[in-house]
């Protein structure tokens, strides 16, 4: 076995350094030094619903960025110091329909995530990335596309698929109208990529506050969601509306902005939801949703962030202060997303 140091949940907000083991590697194998890892809203749900009395440790993290420390004796697509990025998804049947449509995401057998995950091949539980090494198959590994800051790039491999997933199934280019509700950590990426994709990009949120910060991300306009003329003004606006808003909330308001044969499509929130038949009858709307993204769409991801000049939004932390980073993230204290710096584990 391989040893590393990491960060394992010792409470609902609380972690504690210890010494983890990662499996020898396998033939199609890559030892991964983790230099940045993005703290992602993911990981405090995980947090909180962990059973510290379970037998499997947690330990969070799913989107990250390193170095190669290592190769199986089958790799050929990467070599010792290549540059890589790892996201949620680790490891798929390979065979349903999903996986051979490049949607290792939508896995009929469910994909296997970063953390939390059960093995294929032991049976084990996979331990996340606040990690100083992390052993991967390396046809779920990336390259890091020259160009690409690796700790601004860490989001990209959750965040950042993410929001690409449905901005390029919905078609969004030159002459779209895209409207992104919410502007956090998924939000402010969908801005960037809808931007660079060409639409003509709206920010909705509470206030007029973010109106400054949504136009340096390349936003064209913010309508403050709580201004009954602004949102009425803004009726059957939108090609597709991005739904970043992590908390319950009514869908309404945002259905209304969408265009005839537009899409809601829901990213922030995944719990049970309401919506009245008529509100989508009226302009045959669509309701979506999306989640991360396959191989393929990942790949296509982080080259069109390099091309563009894209990435995340970043406050960098050691992770010795991964406590403070988490409660902070809990306050939504944080523009826009955390990053941990896994160096101070040597």
């Amino acid at each position: 076995m391989r040893t590393t140091d990491g960060w394992q949940a010792a409470g609902p907000t609380e972690l504690r350094r210890v010494r983890l083991e990662r499996r020898d590697l396998r033939p199609d194998d890559i030892a991964v030094r983790v230099d940045y890892c993005g703290v992602c809203h993911s990981d405090l749900h995980a947090l909180r619903t962990h059973d510290q009395h379970a037998e499997a440790p947690l330990v969070p993290g799913h989107e990250f960025t390193g170095v190669v420390a290592g190769i199986g004796s089958e790799v050929t697509a990467f070599s010792v110091g290549d540059r890589v990025a790892v996201g949620n998804i680790i490891d798929s049947c390979g065979e349903c329909a999903m996986c051979e449509a490049g949607q290792e995401n939508f896995c009929h057998s469910f994909p296997t995530l970063t953390y939390g995950g059960t093995d294929r091949q032991d049976g084990s539980t996979t331990l996340g990335g606040y990690s100083r090494e992390y052993v991967v198959r390396d046809a779920f590994a990336h390259p890091l596309p020259a160009g690409l800051d690796p700790a601004a790039a860490a989001p990209l491999m959750c965040a950042g698929v993410t929001v690409w997933e449905p901005l390029r199934s919905l078609g969004v280019g030159p002459g779209s109208r895209v409207a992104v509700a919410g502007l956090g950590g998924l939000g402010h990426l969908a801005v960037k990529m809808a931007v660079a994709l060409g639409a003509t990009t709206t920010v909705i949120s509470r206030t007029q506050d973010k109106r400054d910060d949504a136009r340096e991300l390349g936003a064209h306009d913010l309508i403050a969601s709580t201004d009954t003329q602004q949102m009425a003004a803004a009726r059957d606006t939108f090609d597709v509306v991005i739904d970043t808003i992590s908390a319950p909330h009514d869908l309404a308001p945002y259905l209304k902005l969408v265009a005839m044969d537009g899409t809601l499509s829901l990213l922030g929130y995944l719990g049970p939801v309401t919506v009245e038949a008529t509100d989508l009858l009226i302009g045959r709307k669509k309701l979506s949703s999306a989640g991360s993204g396959g191989r393929p769409a990942t790949a296509e991801m982080l080259q069109f962030c390099a091309d563009n000049s894209i990435a995340a939004d970043i406050e960098i932390l050691p992770s010795s202060q991964v406590d403070t980073a988490l409660d902070r993230l809990r306050r939504n204290d944080v523009r826009y997303r955390f990053v941990l710096d896994m160096s101070d584990l040597d």
